[in-house]
């Protein structure tokens, strides 16, 4: 039985997942309404509210699971990549957990994590596979050979594409978080009302951008191009066309035979839909996340943790926690 915490951004998580990749458990508590007032997460109000939540997400998982801390054979946690503040919290009560109970501790990085989220019961995924991982604070393709490594081989310049899509809400006069409250108005709207750039598509490489599209945004909702809806279906197209038109080229080129997509963007129905279009064109099998394991949960951190190495007692006590990924 291994105990995952998640304490990356603003959800505080905890999960039980068994050796085999069973979710016992999986606690997620959002702060999504704490930092709606400010439009985005506020790093210092996260931190603060982490340490109020994570004994009770880990007592939570705990009673859910079934189990008592005397069954757990590990902590997992997430070392990094993200709010250093929000991460020494989880960091921390990984630490007191796995001290107090002689446990090993399993430090976990956060893009490993998701990726590992294909690798839990009912349906794992197994590699070799191409991930295309989205999330808020992170966008990248990498190539998976085997549980517990992969190689990046792009990653975005600027902005990633869950980024991308809170400052096109925020643009657009939306409430946080963006990206789902743009996808609900987009619904209502033309995608091809406003051509938007897809910036690197054709281009050397793998990389992607996304911080032309935001300015591309930014002076239509200035000139009045488009009704709100057409311009939120236009924007949102061209963000899912940047996506999946680059993760095709890396398929080609890497003679990928599955493409995997994660992370918190991958809910995105009509990224989903695109992805598995452009699949079926190219004849290779699409793998998606189920949609309750896209979003930052602890279930993806444990399920990584069964294939990265672990620190025996007492020998993690002064681990530290990491912002950015190397």
């Amino acid at each position: 039985m291994i105990l995952g915490i998640e304490t990356s951004c603003d959800e505080t998580a905890a999960a039980v997942v068994s050796r085999e990749g069973a979710v016992l458990s999986n606690v997620v508590s959002s702060q999504a309404a704490l930092h709606a007032p400010y439009g985005g997460v506020v790093p210092e109000v996260a931190s603060r509210r982490h340490l109020e939540l994570v004994v009770p997400a880990v007592e939570r998982a705990l009673v859910d699971a079934g189990i008592a801390l005397g069954d757990l054979e590990a902590v997992a946690v997430t070392e990094g990549p993200g709010l250093i503040g929000a991460l020494l919290v989880g960091l921390s009560a990984a630490k007191a957990l796995a001290y107090a109970r002689r446990l090993p501790l399993v430090p976990v990085d956060h893009l490993h994590g998701h990726v590992a989220a294909l690798y839990l019961e009912p349906d794992p995924v197994e590699p070799p596979f191409l991930a295309l991982l989205a999330s808020g604070g992170h966008t990248l393709l990498a190539e998976v050979p085997e549980r517990g490594s992969m190689t990046v081989i792009g990653r975005s310049l600027d902005d990633a594409a869950g980024e991308a899509f809170d400052k096109g809400a925020r643009l657009l006069g939306l409430g946080y978080p963006g990206g789902a409250a743009l996808e609900r108005l987009a619904s209502g709207g033309d995608p091809g009302a406003h051509r938007f750039p897809a910036a690197m598509l054709g281009k050397p490489g793998h990389d992607f951008s996304f911080s032309g599209l935001k300015t591309a945004l930014a002076r239509a909702v200035r000139a009045e191009a488009a009704a709100p809806a057409d311009l939120a279906a236009s924007y949102q197209a061209a963000i899912v066309r940047a996506l999946v038109g680059r993760a095709a080229e890396a398929v080609e080129a890497t003679g990928a035979g599955t493409l995997a997509v994660v992370g918190g963007v991958a809910r995105n129905s009509v990224l989903r839909e695109a992805a598995a279009r452009r699949c079926e064109e190219l004849g290779v099998r699409l793998a998606l996340a189920p949609s309750a394991l896209c979003s930052d949960n602890a279930a993806m951190i444990a399920s990584a943790a069964r294939y990265a190495p672990a620190l025996p007692f007492p020998e993690y006590l002064s681990r530290d926690a990491y912002a950015t990924a190397a």
